[in-house]
């Protein structure tokens, strides 16, 4: 757990926690917290216990807010795209008056991010910290779609120049993970909403206004996403489109190749029956002759079929 006074964005180390319990002249105490830290932290904050249950739950936290007496819980989804692979990281936030308390299970990018931006705009106030992370966390969303988008370009460009198995289980690994974001997005947008909208005594009625912006970005990647979900059904159709069309090029030639020998198979069978008197049987040249017609005859049909472009 990290202790930290914020004040014109400048980070000032605070060893004892029970500092923080009362308001600073100036600024607003930051602690950074595992969920460890909140059986420390639940009884000197006054946090609820329904809250501080969501935070140690094993199971997946929704975005949402609870508006309690002394402080506001905020959980949001922080998305993370490594090594081709999404992953969603749940942030919890405590708003009081004269500090914010962040609690994760494991490192979020955003916070790192958030440091300079603090020093650069000289944050002094919880709910401005809040504002800033938030906006952070959405406007990655963006970089992660762009990097879908580019995914599904690729995707598109290998199927149609080579289709491989190995594209429908991407395709549908990629959709469902669209489809698992979606479903974050959703809630996401209604707690941003809400910070825009609803009369919080906790956040400026100035900055408030501010997260009407979030707000419109949230709007803007979730109809990202409805494209990105429709495209994944435009690549699946396509991909199945080219299967059948390989298949289709693959009796093609193959049809082709038995069209060509059957008039070959008609000659050998005619000469392999036990008759003497069979024409050019006896003739010096008859084998000779006969395998010329059959070559003659299987490259003609390679020809004809070439120029009808059958082949």
């Amino acid at each position: 757990m990290k202790i930290r006074l914020v004040n014109d964005g400048v980070f000032s180390p605070i060893d004892d926690i029970q500092t923080a319990l009362t308001a600073p002249p100036a600024g607003f105490y930051w602690i950074d917290a595992d969920v460890d830290d909140l059986t420390l932290l639940q009884p000197l904050f006054s946090l609820h216990d329904l809250a501080v249950e969501d935070c140690l739950s094993e199971e997946e936290q929704r975005p949402k807010i609870e508006i309690y007496e002394s402080h506001y819980f905020i959980v949001v989804s922080s998305i993370r795209f490594d090594d081709e692979e999404i992953f969603m990281r749940a942030l919890n936030v405590f708003l009081g008056r004269h500090f914010i308390i962040t609690v994760t299970k494991q490192k979020i990018n955003e916070l790192r991010s958030l440091k300079p931006i603090l020093w650069e705009q000289e944050v002094s106030t919880p709910d401005r910290f809040l504002y800033l992370l938030i906006d952070l966390v959405v406007d990655n969303y963006f970089t992660v779609g762009d990097r879908i988008e580019a995914k599904i370009e690729k995707l598109e460009e290998d199927i149609l120049m080579h289709t491989k198995k190995s594209h429908l289980n991407e395709i549908i690994g990629l959709r469902s993970e669209i489809l698992w974001l979606k479903k974050v997005l959703v809630p996401q947008k209604e707690v941003i909403n809400t910070l825009n909208k609803r009369d919080l005594r906790l956040i400026d009625d100035q900055l408030q206004k501010y997260f009407s912006d979030i707000y419109e970005n949230a709007v803007k990647i979730s109809e990202n996403f409805d494209t990105f979900r429709d495209l994944m059904g435009n690549l699946r159709e396509a991909y199945q489109s080219s299967i059948a069309n390989r298949a289709n090029e693959i009796m093609r030639v193959f049809t082709a190749i038995t069209t060509i020998f059957m008039p070959l198979t008609v000659i050998t069978g005619i000469y392999g029956m036990n008759f003497d008197y069979i024409p050019e049987i006896h003739w010096k040249y008859g084998y000779y002759s006969i395998i010329g017609v059959m070559v003659l005859l299987g490259i003609s049909m390679v020809l004809i079929f070439r120029k009808k472009d059958w082949i």
